[in-house]
């Protein structure tokens, strides 16, 4: 249901620019780093367990559907990030990685060479690892396949700017609605597995991000009336 809901909002956006006049494209290269991980208010109120500022990063592409200053970003990326705890009383460090693929979805407003982005993103979930008490294990049945997040983000063109190529710098938030951890996984106490960490009850996981971003963007053409009357077409930049 989720997917059906996602693939809606983007037809929606595709069709929308699609009814425009002049619909211009751009492809891109990007790639973030920052602080990562995934609350807990269970982890976050336990008197065993601390929080430790984790990493993440993730690296691909993007396709740009411009109308004027406004348009649809989608972003696909391999993402790759984690979370550390600290145990009272111990030197292990609980720790929880996770890989996989990001599919974004955003209104994105450009505008005095800066721009503003929003919009929902699925993370297709590839593989999930812990290590809790000194050796590495598989975990991914105990964690949901779909996650999904709202996003939001900020920045400015710091090369470029005549549509054809630019490099821009910003910053990105996300957020997940969606619970981390799968029924397998609660049923294992995940992620701190049977740790006492639940006595007040169940707490969902939300998988967070807030870094940097670069990108590298190439305008490639429009669809447009190369003369009055005529039919529009495709022209390059």
């Amino acid at each position: 249901m989720k997917q059906i809901l996602f693939l809606a909002i983007l037809f929606s956006g595709l069709q929308l620019f699609g009814q425009k006049q002049i619909v211009w494209f751009d492809v891109g290269l990007k790639a973030q780093y920052g602080a990562a991980g995934l609350y807990n208010k269970a982890i976050a109120d336990s008197d065993a367990f601390d929080y430790n500022i984790s990493t993440g990063y993730s690296y691909g592409g993007k396709l740009g559907i411009n109308f004027g200053y406004s348009g649809l970003a989608i972003d696909i990326m391999k993402s790759t990030a984690k979370q550390e705890f600290e145990k009272t009383g111990s030197t292990t460090v609980p720790t929880v990685n996770w890989s996989a693929l990001d599919i974004y979805a955003l209104f994105r407003n450009s505008k005095n060479l800066g721009y503003f982005e929003i919009g929902p993103k699925i993370s297709l979930i590839n593989k999930v690892e812990d290590n809790i008490e000194g050796s590495v294990v598989d975990r991914t049945t105990s964690y949901n396949k779909n996650n999904i997040a709202g996003v939001m983000g900020f920045g400015a063109n710091i090369m470029g700017n005549d549509g054809r190529f630019s490099g821009i710098l910003g910053l990105r938030f996300e957020y997940a609605f969606t619970d981390f951890v799968s029924a397998e996984g609660k049923t294992a106490q995940a992620p701190l597995r049977s740790q006492p960490v639940y006595a007040g009850g169940y707490k969902p996981s939300n998988v967070a991000f807030a870094g940097v971003v670069f990108e590298l963007n190439w305008g490639i053409g429009y669809f447009g009336k190369a003369q009055c009357g005529a039919r529009s077409k495709f022209i390059m930049f």
